[in-house]
């Protein structure tokens, strides 16, 4: 219950501080009913994200165990991030056989629980350039898995592809140091980002 209160209080006062998401800015104003009505459908919203998360931990609890997958509820939404080798071979796009199953029980609760909501899928990379693929650099390789993904979500898993969008950030986004193995691992990876709604509103005259 605490960690529900933490997260309803991080995201109520970002919006009071008028935080971007997507691109579309949320404005309250004191005392209109709309503004109410936005509080409510956010709330709503954040429910929705939590019980993803819960279903995803749920079902996804062998892939978390092993350290494949690890689902996190984060300021920019509910991410799922994939290490690159459990989705795709060394310098590859295409998805493994056995990836596909993992990638299932994504888009079962995409189709569920969540929706209403979009997704964003980012391809990430270490900063080893590329040599031995017929990929350009590592910019075409995190684009090309990003969009491996987006296409067995929309083609296989029937995810609306009006949802959907799919970047590639090459080595440019790293969350762990590239000059060990270990956090080269860590930075190659897919994030399925599940976005919460936002509502731009101009003030009254």
């Amino acid at each position: 219950m605490r960690i529900r209160l933490k997260i309803f209080s991080i995201w109520f006062m970002l919006l009071f501080l008028t935080i971007n998401f997507s691109g579309c800015t949320v404005i309250f104003q004191k005392g209109r009913r709309v503004d109410t009505e936005k509080i409510s459908k956010l709330k709503n919203e954040l429910s929705d994200l939590e019980r993803a998360k819960k279903e995803l931990e749920d079902q996804l609890k062998n892939e978390i165990n092993d350290k494949e997958v690890k689902v996190e509820m984060l300021e920019r939404g509910l991410v799922i991030t994939f290490v690159a080798e459990v989705l795709f071979d060394s310098g590859k796009a295409d998805l493994r056989k056995e990836s596909m199953p993992k990638l299932e029980k994504v888009s079962n609760v995409l189709n569920t629980t969540v929706k209403d909501l979009d997704v964003g899928i980012e391809g990430h990379t270490d900063n080893v350039p590329i040599k031995y693929s017929n990929w350009k650099s590592n910019w075409e390789l995190s684009s090309g898995r990003a969009m491996s993904v987006l296409h067995f979500l929309i083609d296989v898993q029937s995810v609306n592809p009006e949802r959907l969008r799919a970047i590639g950030y090459g080595e440019y986004h790293s969350v762990a140091d590239n000059s060990t193995s270990i956090g080269r691992q860590k930075n190659r990876r897919v994030e399925i980002v599940i976005l919460p709604k936002t509502i731009k509103e101009g003030r009254a005259e």
